[in-house]
Parts: C-alpha cells; structure tokens; sequence
C-alpha cells in the first residue's frame, strides 16, 4: 500500500513578508454617487504611501477612464491594471495568500455579494483571474466565503463572526464544525474563536475585519467604547469577552464612535488597518480618537511606520483600507 505525505498549508498573518498588494479603485458611479472623486483620492493616496515605502502595488481599476485617471494620481511605481471588477472590495473577492510546504500559494472562494445582496459582474471571478497573473498554483474552494471575514495570527489560529459565517445568506446546508473543516484544508486552520455580532449596520453581516484584528501570536486587538453613544459598545464588551475566555491576550483600541453620514449610523472603524511591508495604514476620519488609535497601534509594529490616511469618503462606499486590498504572501 502506498503512503503520501499530506501537504502542510497555511495562511500567515498580515505582518509575514508580502510580495505585493493588490489595491481597488473606485470608478462605478452606481457604487460611488457622492464623493466618488475624493475616493479616487484617497484610494491613490494609499497606494502610494505603500508603494512610496518600498513595496510593489498594483492598483486595479475598471475602465480606461478610471485608468487615466489613475495614473494621475499615482506614484510611477503603481501598477496600473485594467481588470473586470464590480466594486472595489478585493480583500472579499480576490484570491487568498497562503503557504503551501513552504512556497506561497493561493486559495480562490466563491463569491455571492455577501449574502446576495450586492452582486455585480465581474466579482464572482475576479479573485480566478487575479490568482492567474500571479503564476501561482491556485485551488478553488467550494464555499461561499470572503476573505474579511477572517484574521489570523499564522499559528493556526483563527477569529471570526457568528453573524457572518454562520449567516443562512452564505452556506446555508453547512454547519460551524463543517465551515472549520473546510477552512482547515483550504487556509490551515486549526482553532476558531468565534465572536458574536460585527458592527451595526455593516452590510457584509459582520466581517471581522472591521471588529477585530490579531497583531501580534495570541494578541487580538479590539475597540472599547469612549462615548456613552457608541452604538457598538455591546459588541465589542462581547467580543473582548469571549476573546479572554477563550485565553487571548485583548489590546484595547480606541472606537471612532458614533459615526453618521446622512443621518445613518455607518460602521466606521480602525480596525479596518492594513499592515504591509514597511508600513500600517490606518484610516482616519476626522474624529477625536483618530491619533488615539495611531498610538493604541504603535507598540505592536516597531519596525513600520504607522500612517493615518483619511478614508471617509472611501466609506461611503461601505469600507476602508483593509477591505479594498488584498495580498500575497512573499517567497521566503
């Protein structure tokens, strides 16, 4: 009888070596009636501080005008690519980093518009064509999934929410142990904390990304209210909760509070940071605890700079810096 030696997989943490980032850019005036121009901005603003720092980017966009665009506003170091993309958010749609025995690989999901209820052409395949300019062995995966529903901190363990994976719009004939097995082969998982709720009114049912974020091995950084308005202070006091009675160390992080725009309560939050090679982008939107979080951050990336961009009018389109990014893991 023959034997084979299982393949060892494994998605490291955001702060493991990158070959580049792959960065949307806002375009689709259905997706971006107001402040569309100053998302474009701020879109290339964040290319360029990481691409300014030493790491390759490749700013994705959807149509020649948007290429012109652009190429406007980005450093000459950012690759410009025109890609078929409904909307920006390629940490959800595109391909995920992973180490397969050693060498980086990638992991592709299917995608439903997180729950149906955005889904435009060019998103369900964006993250195959993506991993095919890459040259690296990609497998599809097949379940409903996005990849900022999950953080991890490269040892196996794994953060997510309830309201997310769980959530009947994703994988409706899969339960919690079945979601960790899949997860298990496709990204090398081998525990979950699960967390309850995600943000009010954050229209991917709850990604984590926005709630909770690993740092540092066992360290999960979550935000603790400072207003006695925070619509989010119960979900976070739940989070940190479950995180300590699950045996993690909690790194406070400042709430931007109630945030608001047109009236609506939006889901505003640091959490939404993107580590890369050299430095961590943090989104700021003009609140009072926007240098609070910069510093809340600092002792966990000595070796980075962090750097706080303004991202609200890239909220407007449901998100920030970590949502419309995504990256590969670099060949060590």
């Amino acid at each position: 009888m023959s034997t084979s030696v299982a393949s060892i997989i494994g998605m490291p943490p955001e702060w493991a070596p990158q070959e580049h980032l792959w960065i949307g850019f806002p375009g689709a005036v259905s997706e971006w009636p107001f402040a569309r121009d100053a998302a474009q901005k701020q879109a290339a603003a964040f290319a360029n501080t990481v691409s300014n720092a030493g790491q390759a980017v490749i700013l994705c966009v959807r149509s020649e005008v948007d290429f012109d665009i652009a190429r406007a506003l980005a450093a000459p170091r950012v690759d410009i690519r025109l890609e078929a993309f409904g909307d920006i958010w390629l940490r959800d749609t595109g391909p995920i980093g992973i180490r397969k025995n050693g060498a980086p690989a990638l992991a592709d999901f299917d995608f439903n518009g997180w729950g149906g209820k955005f889904q435009m052409p060019g998103d369900e395949d964006i993250g195959a064509r993506l991993a095919a300019s890459t040259g690296l062995p990609c497998r599809h995966v097949p379940m409903v999934f996005e990849g900022g529903a999950i953080d991890t901190d490269g040892t196996g363990l794994f953060v997510t929410t309830e309201q997310c994976l769980l959530n009947p719009n994703r994988n409706p004939s899969l339960d919690r142990r079945q979601i960790e097995t899949l997860l298990a082969g496709a990204l090398g998982l081998s525990s979950m904390l699960w967390l309850g709720e995600g943000l009010l009114n954050d229209h991917t049912d709850g990604h984590i990304d926005n709630l909770a974020r690993f740092v540092a091995p066992g360290i999960l950084a979550i935000p603790q209210a400072t207003c006695s308005d925070d619509p989010n202070t119960l979900v976070f006091d739940d989070a940190s909760a479950r995180a300590r009675a699950f045996g993690l160390e909690v790194a406070p992080m400042p709430s931007v509070g109630r945030y608001e725009i047109n009236g609506a309560i939006v889901p505003a939050s640091y959490m939404n940071f993107c580590i890369t090679n050299r430095a961590v982008i943090v989104p700021q939107y003009g609140t009072q605890n926007d240098q609070a979080a910069l510093d809340a951050l600092a002792p966990f990336f000595p070796d980075r700079a962090l750097v706080g961009l303004p991202s609200d009018a890239i909220l407007r389109g449901g998100g920030s810096f970590h949502c419309m990014s995504q990256h590969i893991p670099a060949t060590v």
